[in-house]
C-alpha cells in the first residue's frame, strides 16, 4: 500500500515538496506567472501566482532554494506586475491596479475573456505582501522587492470596485462593466476585505465589512453555532495568510467563536456528512471526504450502482447541504492539518491506500469520483494538478509545522491594520 510504512513526517514532507515543485515547474521564467494547471497550454492564474510568491519563502526555509534565487524569482514576478499594461484595453493585464483572472503565460495579456477578479487580485497581492515582509535584508534585491510589493498594493483601487454600493463587486469586464454579483456573505473574501480596508491609497470604509458580514448565514451544526459555507476551500483560503486563532470580529464575539474554530467545525461536518453518506456515493466515510470547488464529470452518467446521476463539470461542492455528486478533492484532507491533524492524516492515508491513482507527477490531482464506472477504483479523474490546490496545501502544511505564514504576517502592517478596521480584536492583535 502506498505510504503505508511511511512516517507522518515523511508523508507531509513528500507532499509539501511536491506542491513546491509545482511552482518551480509551472512558473514562466520571463514573466514569473504561474500556470492555472499542469495541463499543456494552460494560461496563468493570478491567484496561483500569489500562492507561487508565497511559496518562495518556504523554499528558502526548507533549503529547497537559496535566498538569492528566491529573491530573483520574486523580482521577476513583481517587476512584471509593476510594468505590465494597466488600461481599459481588452488585452491589458489589468485595470485600476487589479488584474484579470487569467493571463497568457508568456505575454501577460488577458486570457479566456476573463474578468478583473477582486478575490484573485487579493490573493495575488497577499503573495506580494508575503515576499515584501519576508525579504527584509538590506540588499538591493530585497529592498526592490519591498518597494515593488508596496507599490503594487498601493495601486490597487479597491474603492472603485465598490461601484457606489456597500460591498465589493465580484469583478469587472471592459465592455460590460461590473459583474452583477457582490462579495457579501461568508466566503474566502475575508482576506479581500482585510486588504481593501487597509489600503494606503484607495481604502473602502469599515461599513463595507459590516455589510459583507450582515448577510452571513449562521446555523447550528453538531450542537454549535456555525458560520455556514459548504465548500471546504472557503474555510481555508484566508487562513493561509491570517492567523485567526483567538481574534474575533463582532459576529464571532456574538456567537462565542472564532474563524479558526469555525473551520474546525466545518471539517467535522464534512466527515460527519461523508460518514452518513445520504446520497450513497462510493467510498464516502469518516476518512474519505473533501467536498470543495473542483472539476467533476460532465453530463448525465450511470453510476457503478446503476443509478443515473446528473453532473455539471466544475462546481463548488459542499457539505452538508451540497451540491454533491460523489466528486472529491484528494488534496483537501491534508490541507486541514493545522485544524485537525488526526483527521487530516487519517483521511489522507485512507485516500492514498484506497485510490493510489490520485497522485500525478509528485502531487495530488485535482479531483476524482469513484462512483463513476472506470477500469480503476478511482473512477472518473481530473488528472490535472491545479495551482490553487498546490498552493493552499503547501501553505497549510507549513502553518501546521511551524506557524510560518501566521507568524510572518502578524508583522505585516496591512494585515494588522485591515483586521482592526474590520473590528477584529483580542489575541495577538
Amino acid at each position: 500500500m502506498l505510504f503505508k510504512d511511511t512516517t507522518d513526517a515523511g508523508l507531509i514532507d513528500r507532499f509539501q515538496l511536491g506542491a513546491f515543485r509545482y511552482f518551480m515547474r509551472y512558473t514562466h521564467p520571463e514573466t514569473g506567472l504561474v500556470a492555472d494547471s499542469s495541463q499543456e497550454g494552460s494560461p496563468a492564474s493570478i491567484a496561483a501566482t500569489g500562492f507561487g510568491l508565497s511559496a518562495l519563502p518556504v523554499g528558502v526555509e526548507r533549503d529547497w532554494l537559496s535566498r538569492e534565487d528566491a529573491a530573483q524569482r520574486a523580482l521577476t514576478t513583481l517587476r512584471f506586475l509593476r510594468d505590465s499594461e494597466q488600461s481599459r484595453d481588452t488585452l491589458a493585464t489589468g485595470y485600476k491596479g487589479l488584474y484579470y483572472h487569467f493571463l497568457d503565460m508568456k505575454t501577460g495579456r488577458r486570457a479566456w475573456r476573463s474578468e478583473i477578479s477582486l478575490i484573485d487580485s487579493a490573493l495575488l497581492i497577499a503573495g506580494a505582501i508575503t515576499v515584501g515582509t519576508y525579504f527584509s535584508e538590506n540588499t538591493p534585491a530585497e529592498k526592490e522587492i519591498r518597494d515593488i510589493a508596496d507599490m503594487v498594493y498601493a495601486r490597487a483601487n479597491w474603492a472603485w470596485a465598490l461601484d457606489e454600493q456597500d460591498t465589493l463587486a465580484l469583478g469587472w469586464k471592459p465592455r460590460s462593466g461590473f459583474l452583477p454579483y457582490r462579495w457579501h456573505g461568508y466566503s474566502e473574501a475575508v482576506i479581500l476585505y482585510t486588504l481593501a480596508l487597509s489600503s494606503p491609497s484607495y481604502p473602502i470604509p469599515a461599513n463595507s465589512y459590516i455589510a459583507f458580514g450582515n448577510q452571513c448565514d449562521w446555523r447550528e451544526a453538531l450542537g454549535k453555532p456555525f458560520l455556514y459555507a459548504g465548500p471546504l476551500f472557503i474555510h481555508l483560503f484566508s487562513h493561509a495568510w491570517i492567523d485567526f486563532r483567538g481574534i474575533r470580529d463582532t459576529a464571532m464575539v456574538e456567537h462565542d467563536s472564532d474563524y479558526f474554530e469555525n473551520t474546525r467545525l466545518a471539517i467535522d461536518l464534512q466527515r460527519d456528512y461523508a460518514e452518513r453518506n445520504p446520497e450513497s456515493f462510493v467510498g464516502y466515510g469518516a476518512d474519505c471526504w473533501g467536498l470543495t470547488a473542483c472539476d467533476g464529470p460532465e453530463r448525465s452518467r450511470r453510476l457503478r450502482d446503476g443509478r443515473q446521476q446528473n453532473f455539471s463539470g466544475y462546481a463548488a461542492r459542499g457539505a452538508p447541504f451540497g451540491p454533491d455528486d460523489g466528486t472529491l478533492a484528494p488534496w483537501a484532507p491534508l490541507s486541514c492539518l493545522p485544524f485537525d491533524e488526526k483527521a487530516a492524516l487519517s483521511g489522507t492515508r485512507h485516500i492514498l491506500e484506497t485510490y493510489p491513482g490520485v497522485i500525478e507527477e509528485d502531487g495530488f490531482i485535482g479531483s476524482f469520483n469513484p462512483s463513476v464506472p472506470a477500469r480503476t477504483a478511482e473512477g472518473w479523474m481530473n488528472t490535472r494538478r491545479i495551482g490553487l490546490d498546490q498552493g493552499i496545501l503547501l501553505m497549510m502544511i507549513e502553518n501546521h509545522r511551524t506557524g510560518f505564514f501566521w507568524n510572518l504576517l502578524r508583522q505585516s502592517a496591512p494585515i494588522r491594520r485591515g483586521l482592526k478596521r474590520a473590528g477584529f480584536a483580542g489575541g495577538w492583535l
